[in-house]
């Protein structure tokens, strides 16, 4: 089964977050505010941007 792409937002800064939160926003290659990235749409990235949605924001599901 293929699976889609969903499109990540760093909405706020993670400077006054616990480093664990940081480590997250970084491993999913957000790196400045407003900052759009493409990841697979699975599991791992679902559980990570779960981990921190007062920083993220999942803009739209691709096919």
């Amino acid at each position: 089964m293929p699976e889609g792409k969903i499109k990540i937002k760093l909405v706020r800064s993670p400077i006054c977050t616990p480093e664990t939160h940081k480590r997250i926003v970084r491993s999913l290659g957000l790196r400045k505010l407003n900052q759009v990235v493409v990841r697979p749409d699975n599991p791992g990235f679902r559980g990570m941007v779960a981990r921190v949605p007062h920083l993220l924001k999942i803009v739209e599901s691709c096919p």
